[in-house]
């Protein structure tokens, strides 16, 4: 007898929709934890909100069995011994840092000191979660060149909180092997990576593409293929607009030049009706423009005019 089709499950299907539900639609801020992507016109598009995130109810879930698990990493250094802060003793906060109008930012998970290799110096704690394959690059080449990304997060913070190291501890997710590898800092590389999210932050338009290939695999895999490779308009929000530029300077924020006032992330998410589109995020050529319009000729030929009195950025995209 052939066997029955498995059903899906409602139960299931409730469980993986309300952590879609429950996700923040998109970031503030530049983290620290994606500086070290290659590609920065990926990162400025990120910081822009030119792609909304999409993420399945599933994946959701995996993110947050990785933030659990970082608790119990924790807590296997209590085990031995270390003495672990996640927190400020003296504001009760978790430790972060913000820069560049609170634009560039992060948090750590734990500062620790009594680390066995070395167990009278404080460490910055880092700690993740891996595949199979991950953790045995992880093992066979070290975090630098298995984990860039985590690695360039690990000199970030040790430049802004003043560590000279940090341990890297992960858990392999399929048999609960545990890595762990000592960091020490390079101030000049982080402070490198520190003005790579300056000149993203205060770019205007979007930076160079890594490839112009786009059959490459990495952007294949880019969350902002369609805008970057395939010219479709982006997401319509202020920070899409041309009228809107991120605040470096003292408290921060993002200013709407048009109105001249300061942006909430509700009012940057909704946007208004003067949206006009940064014209780089376009396909089409510009052939003129003034206080309230831009008219492009796109390569099909035809002529149209984001604006005041003729098509809203809504329409462009076709929304």
């Amino acid at each position: 007898m052939a066997e029955l089709p498995q059903l899906a499950s409602p139960t299931v299907d409730a469980i993986y929709t309300a952590y879609e539900q429950d996700r923040e639609s998109f970031r503030s801020h530049l983290g620290a934890s994606v500086i070290g992507k290659e590609c920065e016109r990926e990162l400025w598009y990120s910081f822009r909100w030119c792609t909304k995130p999409s993420f399945s109810g599933r994946m959701l879930r995996l993110f947050d069995t990785g933030k659990r698990e970082e608790e119990r990493l924790i807590n296997d250094l209590r085990r031995i011994g270390v003495e672990v802060h996640e927190r400020d003793l003296e504001s009760g906060r978790q430790f972060s840092f913000s820069d560049f109008g609170g634009h560039f930012a992060g948090s750590i998970d734990a500062a620790a000191l009594g680390i066995l290799e070395a167990p009278a110096a404080w460490h910055l704690v880092e700690c993740k979660t891996a595949n199979t394959k991950r953790y045995d690059l992880l093992a066979r080449h070290g975090v630098k060149s298995a984990a860039f990304e985590h690695f360039c997060q690990m000199q970030v913070y040790m430049l802004y909180f003043g560590f000279d190291r940090a341990l890297y501890l992960a858990c392999c997710k399929d048999d609960d092997r545990l890595y762990a590898e000592r960091i020490h800092a390079d101030p000049a590389f982080a402070t490198a990576l520190k003005e790579k999210a300056r000149r993203i932050i205060a770019a205007a338009s979007p930076p160079t593409r890594i490839s112009e290939d786009s059959s490459w695999w990495k952007c294949k895999c880019c969350d902002h293929r369609a805008t970057c490779q395939e010219e479709k308009p982006p997401e319509v929000h202020c920070r899409s607009c041309l009228h809107s530029t991120p605040v470096i300077d003292g408290d921060g924020g993002w200013r709407c030049e048009k109105h001249n006032q300061l942006l909430s992330k509700i009012e940057q998410e909704r946007s208004c009706s003067d949206h006009l589109y940064i014209p780089s995020l376009l396909s089409g050529e510009v052939v003129d423009a003034d206080d309230h319009s831009v008219k492009y000729r796109f390569p099909d030929g035809s002529i149209v005019r984001n604006g005041r009195g003729g098509t809203s950025s809504r329409q462009i995209r076709g929304i």
